[in-house]
């Protein structure tokens, strides 16, 4: 069974009271829901972690590695656009990652479109609400049939 660390960074927790316009009515729990649903269907183990400490991410990442975690989905928040130490730990443990947002953050403010971490993921995807996480899920999967 393989496993996933799913991280959301800062502010992630007040999913579904912040910019609900942006963001959505999901609470962070309602999505980790649905993946805990695709988890199952789908034979993945999946670790969910959320901190809005950039520390705390960095140390969870540090210890994937010996979680023997297979991949990371990460949505970092605003991490994204400058944490090179976050981008650093993803490339230290030389795990799969795969970046995802809620929002198009390329239709938003302009440094919003930059992000330190896509470069070093596999891929990024970004603006289908709590389906970027299931499309980055499906993409996994996808990846692990050949």
């Amino acid at each position: 069974m393989k496993k996933v660390l799913i991280i959301n960074g800062p502010n992630l927790n007040l999913l579904g009271l912040r910019e609900k316009d942006i963001y959505g009515d999901l609470t962070l729990d309602e999505i980790n829901e649905k993946l805990k649903l695709w988890g199952k269907e789908h034979q993945y183990e999946l670790d969910f972690f959320q901190a809005n400490g950039e520390g705390e991410i960095i140390d969870r990442i540090h210890s994937a590695a010996k979680d023997r975690i297979d991949y990371i989905v990460i949505n970092p928040g605003a991490y994204t656009h400058y944490s090179y130490a976050i981008r650093d730990a993803i490339i230290g443990v030389n795990i799969p990652s795969i970046e995802v947002h809620l929002s198009n953050v390329h239709s938003r403010e302009e440094f919003r479109s930059k992000s330190v971490i896509a470069p070093i993921c596999i891929g990024q995807i970004t603006g289908f609400g709590h389906y970027s996480y299931l499309m980055a899920l499906n993409y996994l999967h996808l990846r692990e049939r050949g």
